[in-house]
């Protein structure tokens, strides 16, 4: 059996000290312009301080017409590499390897907090985008690349590749909505071609030790769960990913296509893993959470609202096998107690009012 304790080795780069890592979460702490802020740092380098082995960045736009909610990290320009230094230096010295999640919001993008039109694969009436052109999908793989190489530069460990929860590279995947008669779509090689051309690009121009992972949603979506499944298969056969995370809602749970069938991630697990580190992230709250999912089969576990309202939950996991986790709900106060910035507050109270009291 694995412990939580136990360092993982990675394909390239540095080990992790543990298998417990910080889920990326949306935060709203970012300046206007895409910069980090103090608070920003400083609740990121509170969870590396507090154990996690692995700490990942909220989702940071790689083109300004990605972006969708105010006060959203940024990685498109230079001007955003002092803050990324900064941040990249906290996390090292406070043991943990440090990540950058790469994300273009899509349809999902917020154009009045942008100040730039909609862009996606398809074309959408609700939000106003425009598909976008053989040629921007291009530039779209491109300017994930620079943004990687934008993070190695400011000392970042690796970055982690937005493949989920509805974003452009997972609006590719949408078996229904993707009608795209270019290579980026027709069938299922053409809707992942995308994700596997970001990959290659972010090789191409880091370094042989930079590590590269990919967080990717396997039902809702419009995703068809069996091209999830080859999709993981062929991600993991890649040898180009060091870390594949699998964002599940619940970790246990069954197919929403399936209820009373097995759990979702079974059809995950067995696929031959090639050298690259699985992660499971959804719904760990405790410390028998986090060791379940290892023991599912799990090589690395992502911590998320238990990680908000506790940033030592790894040191007290890893020192208490029976550590229950926060119990809910909180104070705006706890909150503040545990270095959550007050944007932060307000956004978590306002998605998850049921956890925090007011």
């Amino acid at each position: 059996m694995t412990s939580l304790h136990e360092p993982l080795a990675l394909r390239r780069g540095p080990a992790l000290r543990n298998r417990l890592a910080l889920a990326p979460l949306t935060n709203t702490q970012s300046h206007a312009d895409g910069t980090l802020s103090d608070d920003e740092i400083g609740w990121l380098t509170a969870r590396a301080r507090g154990g996690f082995g692995l700490v990942v960045t909220a989702a940071a736009y790689v083109q300004r017409s990605g972006l969708a909610w105010a006060g959203q990290l940024g990685v498109a320009s230079d001007d955003h590499l002092p803050g990324l230094t900064r941040l990249a230096d906290g996390l090292r010295a406070g043991g943990a390897v440090s990540a950058v999640q790469l994300h273009h919001g899509g349809i999902r993008a917020d154009a009045a907090a942008s100040g730039e039109p909609a862009v996606a694969p398809f074309d959408d009436a609700r939000s106003g985008a425009r598909a976008l052109t053989t040629g921007e999908v291009e530039q779209l793989v491109a300017d994930f690349a620079a943004a990687a190489a934008r993070c190695e530069r400011a000392g970042f460990d690796g970055v982690q590749v937005h493949g989920a929860h509805g974003y452009v590279l997972g609006q590719f995947l949408d078996v229904v909505r993707n009608d795209r008669t270019d290579r980026y779509g027709g069938d299922a090689a053409g809707r992942a071609r995308v994700l596997h051309e970001v990959v290659e690009a972010i090789r191409a121009v880091t370094g042989p030790d930079f590590q590269v992972g990919l967080r990717l949603s396997v039902e809702r979506f419009g995703l068809d769960r069996a091209e999830a499944v080859t999709l993981a298969g062929d991600l993991l056969a890649s040898g180009r990913l060091d870390h594949l995370d699998l964002s599940l809602w619940q970790i246990g749970k069954s197919p929403e296509d399936d209820p009373s069938g097995p759990p979702l991630v079974d059809a995950f697990l067995d696929l031959p893993r090639h050298g690259t580190a699985l992660a499971l992230s959804g719904g760990v709250r405790t410390a028998a959470d986090a060791q379940g999912a290892l023991d599912r089969g799990g090589d690395l576990v992502c911590v998320g609202r238990a990680a908000v309202v506790d940033h030592a939950f790894a040191g007290h996991a890893l020192a208490d096998p029976a550590y229950a986790g926060p119990q809910f709900p909180v104070t705006r106060d706890h909150l503040r107690a545990e270095h959550v910035g007050e944007a932060f507050v307000t956004y978590f109270a306002k998605g998850w009012p049921d956890l925090v009291a007011d």
